[in-house]
């Protein structure tokens, strides 16, 4: 009597995007309306800006496009000099308020972004230091941090901004305006992240896999990176997400005071400060549609942020 084996096909791995679509955080994220509506706004402004030289039906900053007599025209309302008419209206110089709020929201975003990645690093960098090292290296670092945390993030952020720029040669100052907008920004918002990576590397450090990574003879910057870093980048991607909308909005007040982009590169909260020159006379639009957008930029960006925290958080669940 012969036994009839059955080939039997193994199972297929799923694909990462199947582990996705089963995994407990997308099922939380397709349940939360705030977080798919605050997802998809943050991602239509963000596509708008990347894409915004396709999208935008003029370039605002090009002089040989632009027409002093089309300035002050009114939202979906013909010139009366030349019968143009623009979807959100035109400035004072005749630029479409659509197309500058699209390039101003580029320079918003790189900032906000930019300033976000360099706290991070450094945040990150002073935090595995202080909490792995100990010591006096521990002690310098959080009392700089403490010592930082009593002013306003803004007024440091100033404070750093005029430093720089007085340092800065007078013909390069408007070239590296936004670099050092950007590195202002990101020193004035360093001390959350080391303060946290501070604080969970100490619990990690005397967990049995760093012991283990100590006694087969690992240094320490190898344990640091390779094995803590790790374990800590959860609570700092929700504060890297949150530091975002707040960053976007340091940017916006301190180019609304005059001390942030400059005007051949004018972001949101530039256009904001020349719409409100304006506002008074009648000529609502060029500060009402960047501030609207800046709104629903910043506030869709922290909802998502506040989502992300509270589905990363394991006693919530």
């Amino acid at each position: 009597m012969t036994d009839t084996a059955q080939t039997q096909t193994p199972a297929k791995a799923p694909t990462r995007l199947q582990r996705w679509a089963d995994s407990d955080f997308y099922y939380q994220f397709k349940r939360s309306p705030v977080a798919i509506v605050s997802f998809a706004v943050a991602l239509l402004l963000v596509l708008s800006a990347i894409f915004a030289p396709l999208i935008a039906p003029f370039n605002p900053f090009d002089p040989a496009s632009l027409n002093l007599m089309n300035g002050f025209s009114r939202p979906m309302t013909p010139n009366a000099f030349t019968g143009d008419s623009f979807w959100l209206g035109t400035d004072d110089q005749g630029r479409d308020v659509f197309s500058t709020i699209l390039y101003g929201m580029r320079i918003s975003l790189f900032v906000g972004v930019a300033a976000v990645l360099f706290a991070m690093v450094l945040g990150i960098t002073l935090g595995l230091l202080a909490g792995y090292v100990g010591g006096w290296t521990e002690t310098i670092i959080m009392r700089i941090a403490d010592v930082q945390l009593t002013f306003p993030s803004i007024l440091v952020a100033m404070l750093i901004f005029g430093i720089a720029k007085g340092v800065t040669p007078i013909e390069y100052r408007d070239q590296m305006a936004i670099w050092v907008l950007i590195i202002a920004i990101g020193l004035s918002d360093w001390v959350q992240f080391a303060r946290v990576v501070r604080g969970a590397t100490l619990v990690e450090k005397n967990k049995e896999y760093v012991q283990a990574a100590r006694l087969i003879g690992r240094s320490g910057p190898a344990i640091m990176v390779q094995h803590i870093l790790p374990n800590v980048l959860s609570p700092v991607l929700v504060i890297a997400t949150i530091s975002l909308a707040l960053a976007i909005i340091a940017e916006a007040t301190l180019s609304f005071l005059g001390v942030g982009a400059p005007p051949t590169q004018p972001s949101l909260g530039t256009l904001i400060r020349i719409g409100q020159g304006f506002l008074f006379s009648g000529e609502w639009w060029i500060l009402f549609f960047p501030a609207c957008t800046l709104l629903a930029l910043a506030l869709s960006v922290n909802l998502l942020g506040d989502w992300l925290r509270d589905a990363l958080n394991p006693r919530l669940r």
